[in-house]
């Protein structure tokens, strides 16, 4: 095997194990389903149907894939447990495919990518990824420590930042959020850097106040460049399930959401949530996740890709 290959490989490992857990409630269970059973039926069929509810796949999205295993099991095309994964493995691939889209760097410099969510969420952590990605595609990052809330964020920003020679702006606890993004932004104009990375507050305590602070924050950075944050990207814990669509409305409505990135997908039992996201979007454009967290380490923020990720689900 090449070293392409391998690389190839190491993937696959790492998006199977990450999804052990969502795997286990629907790719598993295909085969206890039909236990002592020659033929799948109706019972089978409501089986994987609680199987997907249980992941997050959620009702809508459920009801809908269901469906049409529903119309292949009347056309007798459904006769074991293969062709019933390989059934299932078409319809949730074709539900997630609208999501899959490639993050670029556009042309503006800096380039300001926005990132936003809820406490506990993975904002910071995710930064720390994705400025280690563009780091290795050739872009040099400048951080700014936006949530000022939270004194850990600042501080977990500046170490990270220290430990990988990339630069911080930051300020103290309590500092106004858009000054120092706005600062970051003017540094990196002076330091010709590629891309600014900003954290924000996420608390949900006082929400009109938080979307309120967001808002804020796009003006400001405006005034750097009117066609700035370039990407505003709301990032999920995959733990949360139904409650992705809900904070996906709310931050779209007072900011405007530009992508998603997944976090913590390799701790959770309800990854379905992703074909929720998607289902929940077809009447309009679909905001795509542009990644998903796979692990702790800083290279495990992988592109999502809808082929790997039902491979894994349904992996044997």
């Amino acid at each position: 095997m090449g070293e392409k290959g391998e690389k190839n490989e190491g993937l696959r490992r790492r998006w199977n194990r990450s999804l052990e857990k969502t795997r286990r409630s629907i790719s598993s269970s295909i085969g206890n389903l039909i236990s002592g059973k020659k033929n799948i039926d109706a019972d089978v069929l409501l089986d994987l149907e609680r199987s997907l509810l249980t992941t997050d796949v959620g009702v809508s999205a459920t009801d809908a894939i269901i469906a049409t295993l529903e119309k292949r099991l009347s056309r007798k095309e459904l006769s074991d447990a293969e062709t019933l994964r390989q059934a299932l493995r078409v319809e949730l691939t074709e539900l997630a495919r609208p999501l899959s889209k490639v993050f670029e760097i556009g042309s503006a410099r800096p380039y300001v990518v926005l990132l936003i969510g809820v406490n506990g969420a993975g904002k910071t952590t995710t930064i720390a990824k994705l400025s280690k990605r563009l780091q290795v595609e050739g872009f040099s990052t400048l951080l700014a420590a936006g949530d000022t809330f939270r004194a850990a964020a600042a501080e977990q920003i500046e170490a990270w930042g220290a430990s990988n020679d990339v630069p911080v702006v930051s300020r103290g606890s309590g500092a106004d959020s858009a000054a120092v993004i706005y600062d970051a932004i003017e540094t990196a104009k002076r330091r010709g850097i590629d891309v600014v990375l900003a954290d924000t507050a996420g608390r949900l305590q006082a929400k009109k106040g938080l979307m309120d602070e967001l808002s804020k924050i796009k003006r400001v950075i405006a005034r750097t460049d009117e066609t700035a944050p370039h990407e505003c990207l709301l990032v999920i814990d995959a733990n949360v399930g139904q409650n992705a669509i809900s904070q996906l409305q709310e931050f779209d409505e007072a900011v405007g959401v530009s992508g998603l990135v997944v976090a913590k997908l390799d701790g959770s039992a309800r990854g379905g949530i992703l074909f929720s996201l998607a289902y929940a979007q077809t009447s309009q454009e679909c905001t795509p996740v542009y990644f998903v967290g796979l692990g702790e380490s800083a290279e495990d923020l992988e592109p999502f890709n809808p082929d790997a990720f039902v491979d894994a689900l349904l992996a044997s």
